[in-house]
């Protein structure tokens, strides 16, 4: 393995590695601890040096005059502009050893450390994980936790990816949260944000400007992907978090914008790469990807998430057909349809708005995740309102049963495993008045475009849209022990049902009837035996013959109901 070209890396001893790369730097110094040291240039403008050194020193880059942190940076002194601090994780006691858990089983809880819990740190959310163990989660998948500027925000505004945020606490509370889900049998994903730098605090283009393009993306420059500089940055970054903290994997953020002119083949390496430096365990990989190609699940990746589901379903509840629901507004219970016998709705068949996405059912039933909702649809309302919120108890307890027991990979967002109504807000935290203003204006103007109502929406930047997007404690104790217990039957069902039949193998695509315009009698076939989905989602679908493992509601009568069963 080639060393390190980016940060802080201890060798041995009381001996370390600065690198950086910056081309156009004349002269580049390490201050460490109040120290100057002289920098070695290499040929490509990768600047180095060995010396002594030791854990929880601060340092900083001096290039042509500056001070700037170390973009590698694992640990800041305070914010993302100031000094860098040393970090050796090898000091961390793992306890035992973590053989990880096959992909099949992965029952995903997505979860944000800010709003998780009222203290909004690594080690308040470790005291929780018990109860997620017991439910039946499988898998943490954490919302971004890369060093941003501020005290509050969702964390895909970072600017020291390999840092994390200090609000949540030092990375030993991380690795503690990390251990002490694994020895409860969870696994832990991080959602790692590669595409683009925050707004707010980002120095590199003022010491590495070679780091981005002259392309543009709705966060700002693009990164310059096609530089090998650029993607060894990011390789490094991966492959910290994955060791460092002991991780099972990645939730890659927005990858259709990693452009490296080579068909993505800097992401193909690093799944290669990343799977080679584990072989003693599973890591899972997911993608979210807007382009709908199965190229990414076909070399390296386990899984996308799977927007088609999630917007059609959205539409089909709500009638909602505003911004990125109008591609789904002309049909969305036809297009339910679709996403579950191929598992995605747009697989380049002609359509009324551009043609997106390829054929994709042949991949295994497990290379989607769906969910009935995320951060991203119920934060980016201009009031945050969950799913249950707009359609109503039934209705939701109906598809979160259904989520749970079809063959698709599961994901929930913190507070839907007991129904929570609590919104989900935007929020962040500007470092001065003038970027506040910036960031209200252009929330109101980005909502109101797509057809939102943006009076009374809360501030943005205020510390209230943070404050109420905790989902917990529930208003209603007793509803939220029921739907938990329901969480836990469905998971349990999970375990017990459907797992053993994506272990088997799957058998061609699914297959969908429609007893009436909206209900649905679905078919999936494995070796091991036959899954059969009958879902009512607004008019009855009738008498259904055959053993149930699951009912909810009267499929005769009620217009919102489930029957689940398994044939040989």
């Amino acid at each position: 393995m080639t060393a390190p070209l980016w940060g802080a890396v201890p060798l041995q001893a009381d001996e370390w590695r600065f690198g950086l790369w910056a081309p156009s730097a004349a002269d580049v110094a390490l201050r460490l601890d109040g120290t100057l040291h002289t920098m070695t240039r290499g040929p490509d403008g990768a600047w180095q040096i060995t010396c002594p050194a030791r854990a929880n020193l601060p340092y900083m880059f001096h290039v042509d005059g500056t001070d700037y942190p170390d973009p590698a940076s694992r640990l800041q002194v305070d914010g993302p502009e100031g000094p860098s601090l040393t970090v050796d994780p090898s000091q961390f006691d793992w306890g035992s050893h973590w053989q990880g858990r096959p992909f099949e089983e992965a029952v995903i809880f997505e979860l944000h450390i800010g709003t998780f819990t009222t203290e909004g740190t690594f080690e308040a959310a470790t005291h929780r994980l018990a109860d997620l163990a017991a439910m039946g989660v499988t898998v943490i998948e954490l919302m971004p936790v890369s060093q941003f500027s501020g005290a509050r925000g969702w964390g895909y505004d970072g600017v020291l990816i390999r840092a994390p945020q200090p609000e949540y606490g030092a990375p030993d509370a991380m690795r503690t949260l990390v251990r002490t889900a694994q020895e409860l049998g969870m696994a832990v994903l991080l959602d790692l944000v590669m595409n683009h730098f925050g707004p707010f605090g980002n120095l590199l283009p003022s010491y590495v400007p070679e780091m981005f393009s002259d392309r543009a993306t709705p966060w700002g420059a693009a990164i310059d992907f096609a530089r090998p500089q650029v993607q060894a940055f990011f390789h490094e970054a991966a492959m910290g978090w994955l060791h460092d903290y002991r991780l099972d994997g990645f939730r890659f953020d927005a990858v259709h914008q990693i452009r490296d002119g080579r068909n993505q083949q800097v992401m193909r390496d690093l799944a290669r790469d990343l799977r080679a430096s584990a072989p003693d365990r599973p890591l899972h990989l997911i993608c979210e990807d807007e382009r709908n190609l199965p190229s990414l699940r076909e070399n390296g990746y386990d899984a996308e998430w799977n927007d088609d589901w999630h917007n059609a379903l959205h539409v089909a509840l709500t009638g909602e057909r505003q911004g990125y629901y109008s591609r789904f507004a002309n049909a969305p219970f036809d297009h339910l349809a679709r996403a579950m016998a191929r598992g995605q709705v747009d697989e380049g068949q002609p359509s009324p708005e551009e043609p997106r996405g390829a054929p994709s059912a042949h991949l295994p039933w497990t290379a989607f995740i769906n969910s009935n909702l995320t951060h991203d649809q119920v934060g980016n309302r201009a009031h945050g309102e969950r799913l249950i919120s707009l359609v109503g108890e039934t209705p939701a307890r109906v598809i979160h049963a259904a989520l749970l027991l079809m063959p698709f990979v599961p994901m929930l967002f913190m507070g839907e495993e007991e129904g929570s109504t609590a919104p989900f807000h935007f929020f962040c935290d500007p470092p001065d008045d003038d970027s506040c203003e910036a960031v209200r204006k252009g929330r109101r103007t980005e909502l109101t475009g797509i057809g939102y109502e943006v009076d009374g929406m809360l501030d943005p930047c205020g510390e209230a849209a943070f404050a109420v997007s905790r989902p917990y404690p529930a208003e209603d104790a007793d509803r939220a022990a029921a739907w938990r217990d329901l969480t836990r039957r469905l998971i349990d069902l999970r375990m017990t049902h459907i797992v053993p039949l994506l272990r088997s193998g799957k058998i061609g695509d699914g297959t969908v009837s429609r007893p009436t315009a909206r209900s649905y009698d679905a078919a999936w076939r494995f070796e091991g035996g036959t899954l059969r989905v009958c879902l009512a989602l607004g008019t009855p679908l009738g008498v259904v013959a055959g053993m149930p493992i699951f009912t909810m509601g009267d499929l005769a009568r009620d217009a919102f109901a489930l029957h689940v069963e398994i044939t040989s």
